[in-house]
């Protein structure tokens, strides 16, 4: 009843747990837009100013009905005329940039007037700076002509990747306030009859992980709302995204403090995290950082443990992180917050169609390759801070990142006995061969220690890794007898009945 601008508030509201307590998150994630379409007459007349003439001009087909409505706009599944192609055409809704400037106007007065100094004691920040980033993107997915930007960016990051559809964006047709747009023939990620086999749904769950972190560390450009009705299952296991209105932009400095992030954690130098979110915006300059890296630590240190890595997921990672920023200033900038809900709503996608589903078996392989075959050498020199320490290469970090690696549930082997590790190492080897820096970085680490250390240590690992594989292959063994048992057990079944069938016959 408060309009769209009141829908959005609750849905990022939803997302915002540096604002918002968990209870209250959990409810406002529910929150969807549920509103009347349009008249379809209005529709129509704007598709027709836009396109200079009659619909009929243009289209060969035009559903009179719109397939999809929600606060901002609806649309409409047409078929063009000049090639046969099957097009989406998204309307905005009447009136509703004003109605959205109004309310944005009203949001910020009242954050001015009533709610700044709250905002810096408890967020380190004022509250018009977080009504200022939630009207920036609002107004973004108001501006169809910065979708199509945004549709004709994600295209080409993608058009190599025939695995992963984005639609082609037809310019000459679009303008402020509509889109045409190719139509993707896929399904709600979630449905059902979604995967013509099991295999096609593990092929997709692989190529959602992978395309998010490819937009997270590659592209820089990052789908902002990839639920349910916004990536789409082809049947064979590709996917689709549609809907580019809200988007996240990540510079390639953020990227670099990303991966550093990652890294301090992993080497539980929760100093050097605490400083990442300082660079990152989640800090503002000049807080005490000492009490807020202790307490990282107290909420990370578990989950980022060996044994805690089992049951890792990014819903306990950001419920622990939540429980801070109530306590320390500490605020979510509002990239990030589109980057964290992204990557929260992906991993329970993946969870809803596979209950087993284990983010680090797909991560893993595709962040190493990523850092191993970047072009910029400084990237790939971070690598070497995992196992290089003070100078020296440190055996036991890289042991106890197996040891990350190799904990299950299941007593498989783990991770890393599951991970097709074989393009890893081949992409690790032509690094090496090619970047001298790194050569000279890695001999500099290794040459600190005598030999005979080296020898030692590596004999040890070895030990490890063999009994990794063992275990995994024992498992192998043993489900390969059970399987052979069942065999067994229905043949005799069958030649039983068919004795009993015999005299009848």
């Amino acid at each position: 009843e408060l309009g769209p601008t009141f829908v959005k508030v609750g849905q990022n509201l939803g997302n915002r747990p540096d604002l918002v307590r968990e209870d209250y998150m959990e409810e406002l994630t529910k929150l969807q837009d549920r509103v009347p379409p349009f008249p379809d007459a209005i529709a129509r007349a704007m598709i027709e100013e836009q396109i200079g003439g009659p619909i009929a001009d243009t289209f060969s087909e035009f559903d009179e009905v719109a397939v999809a409505a929600a606060s901002l706009g609806q649309v409409y599944k047409a078929r063009l005329r000049s090639n046969g192609a099957e097009v989406a055409i998204k309307c905005q809704r009447p009136g509703v940039k004003p109605q959205v400037m109004q309310d944005l106007y009203l949001l910020r007065w009242v954050a001015e007037r009533s709610l700044n100094e709250y905002a810096r004691s408890n967020l380190g920040c004022e509250a018009t700076l977080l009504v200022d980033e939630f009207a920036e993107k609002l107004l973004e997915e108001l501006d169809y002509v910065q979708e199509a930007r945004n549709l004709r960016e994600f295209y080409a990051n993608f058009r190599s990747d025939v695995r992963v559809r984005i639609p082609y964006v037809y310019s000459d047709l679009s303008g402020p306030k509509v889109l045409v747009m190719e139509w993707i023939d896929g399904v709600r990620c979630t449905d059902a009859s979604a995967f013509e086999s099991d295999a096609a749904k593990q092929r997709f769950i692989s190529i959602g992980v992978e395309s998010g972190l490819a937009q997270l560390l590659e592209a820089g450009l990052f789908h902002g709302d990839p639920h349910p009705g916004n990536v789409l299952a082809l049947r064979n296991g590709n996917i689709g995204y549609v809907d580019f209105g809200n988007v996240a932009e990540i510079s390639r400095q953020n990227q670099e403090h990303l991966i550093d992030a990652v890294v301090h954690a992993m080497n539980n130098d929760y100093a050097g995290l605490a400083d990442d979110l300082l660079k990152l915006g989640f800090i503002a300059p000049g807080v005490d950082m000492a009490p807020i890296a202790k307490a990282l630590k107290g909420a990370w240190g578990d989950s980022l443990r060996a044994d805690g890595l089992v049951d890792f997921s990014f819903r306990n990672l950001t419920n622990q992180f939540n429980k801070l920023l109530y306590e320390y200033p500490i605020r979510v900038p509002e990239r990030f917050s589109l980057v964290i809900r992204s990557l929260l709503t992906q991993e329970g996608i993946c969870l809803t169609l596979d209950p087993s589903f284990h983010f680090l078996e797909v991560a893993f392989p595709y962040v190493a390759r990523r850092l191993l075959t970047d072009k910029d050498p400084a990237l790939r020199l971070r690598l070497l801070q995992v196992v290089i320490v003070d100078g020296a290469f440190d055996w036991g970090r890289l042991k106890n990142l197996i040891e990350m690696a190799r904990q299950s549930k299941s007593g498989d082997g783990g991770l890393i006995a599951n991970l097709d590790l074989g393009p890893v190492l081949v992409d690790g080897v032509k690094m090496l061969a090619s970047d001298k820096k790194l050569r000279s970085e890695l001999l500099k680490g290794f040459s600190s220690q005598p030999l005979w250390v080296h020898i030692r240590e590596l004999q040890g690992l070895l030990s490890i890794l063999a009994g990794i594989f063992a275990q995994k292959w024992r498992v192998w063994l043993r489900a390969r007898m059970r399987s052979f048992g069942g065999l067994l057990e229905r043949l005799r079944g069958g030649g039983g009945q068919q004795q009993e069938l015999a005299p009848a016959t």
